[in-house]
């Protein structure tokens, strides 16, 4: 069993951890004005998109502020986008809209040259490898006239309307997608609506209800400080990420950042709330009955559009849903056996494996600079009973020297 002195020890390690997994300040501040630009050129007076108002506004993990940057460095962040307009014109389908959004982007020569063709089943692909080692995956869609209001709206409701920010959006698989002119028989999602509640998940004090709703406005800022759940959800992904590393069966983010928010119970110390939430989330994977099958399905709801199965691709693929369980039984059983140990060295080499030996190693550098000026200023602590250098526990001599641990 932990003490206090350890637990506490043990988040301000693993929010070092968080610190090295973010992206940086620079990588945020490019994709910014990189989407800016785009969202610029759809809007320019001569667009014919422009009497739609095209806005360009970040979903998933950019937008929830839990975006890890990837395990080797040259490979690309990616950046999830959502390009709205108001309205379209009455003759146009899903296809329609798709190729008029990309025709637009490529005449713009600069923006021409960053384009992926063929385009995917939902998404224009932009990739700015050369530049800025990430790319971005823009999603066309519709929503209603005033949009933009609701959403303002949004951030002053206790429980937004989710269905008010419900957008339609295009999906080559959908059998309507050269016929139907009507978005109202288009795909509906809701990354918003889900920013939102994530949002009210992760939310521990009142004075913090702005340090995550600023991450869902349309430009969002760096967050450069998270609150424990985001931590949580990033931890997760890199353990994921470590022992999946190129396996298309991985299980998904959206799967462990839903999982993660609803076993979630509103700790502050991140290990606590790590330890719990792993041990939780199987209970919220629900049985259902499949009306096309006649079995017995597993069942993760999205919040906020309850139809929707995040894990509708089990059943098809099995492998995925074994991944799933496989991964969360080791995650368990990796952060157990790191909680088991005694002293930084040993600490650190418990994560080496799950997370890796270079953003570990970085952590724990980060860590001990951190003792070295506790120690510096008089402030460095040893908690009792584990040898754990830290804020916690008896006050140290200013010159005192007890090794790495």
């Amino acid at each position: 069993m932990l003490t206090l002195e350890q637990k506490k020890q043990f988040s301000e390690i693993l929010e070092e951890f968080g610190n090295v997994l973010d992206i940086t300040k620079d990588q945020h501040e490019k994709a910014e004005q990189h989407y800016q630009h785009i969202a610029n050129w759809l809007a320019a007076n001569d667009s014919p998109l422009t009497k739609f108002n095209p806005q360009i506004k970040p979903q998933g993990s950019f937008m929830l502020g839990t975006m890890i940057k990837p395990i080797n460095d040259g490979d690309q962040l990616d950046v999830d986008l959502v390009c709205q307009f108001e309205g379209k014109m009455p003759e146009w389908t899903q296809f329609n809209l798709k190729q008029i959004v990309g025709k637009r982007l490529q005449d713009n020569e600069i923006i021409k040259k960053l384009i992926e063709i063929p385009d995917g089943r939902r998404c224009w692909k932009l990739n700015y490898a050369e530049s800025a080692r990430f790319h971005m995956d823009i999603l066309p869609c519709i929503v209603s006239v005033g949009y933009t209001i609701l959403y303002e709206k949004a951030f002053s409701a206790i429980l937004p309307d989710y269905n008010a920010l419900s957008i339609r959006i295009t999906d080559k698989k959908e059998s309507n997608y050269h016929t139907s002119v009507n978005p109202d028989e288009w795909l509906s999602r809701n990354p918003f609506s889900y920013g939102f509640w994530f949002e009210e998940k992760a939310r521990i004090l009142t004075e913090q209800v702005r340090l995550m709703s600023d991450s869902i406005k349309p430009l969002p800022g760096h967050q450069s400080k998270k609150l424990p759940l985001q931590r949580v959800v990033q931890i997760l992904k890199r353990h994921r990420d470590m022992m999946f590393n190129g396996d298309e069966d991985k299980p998904i983010s959206i799967i462990i950042t839903t999982l993660a928010a609803q076993a979630y119970q509103k700790e502050t110390n991140i290990l606590e709330a790590l330890m719990n939430v792993v041990q939780r989330m199987p209970s919220f994977i629900e049985e259902r009955h499949s009306p096309d099958t006649h079995k017995s399905e597993k069942w993760i709801s999205n919040p906020v559009h309850m139809q929707e199965n995040f894990a509708d691709k089990w059943a098809e693929t099995p492998r995925k849903k074994d991944n799933f369980y496989k991964w969360l039984a080791q995650v368990q059983k990796d952060i157990l056996f790191a909680t088991q140990q005694t002293g930084l060295s040993l600490i650190q080499d418990s994560l080496k494996r799950p997370f890796g030996d270079k953003d570990i190693a970085k952590t724990f550098s980060n860590y001990g600079e951190r003792l070295r000026l506790l120690r510096e200023s008089g402030n460095l602590k040893m908690a009792s009973g584990t040898g754990i250098l830290g804020s916690i526990g008896t006050t140290l001599g200013n010159h005192s020297f007890h090794g790495e641990d």
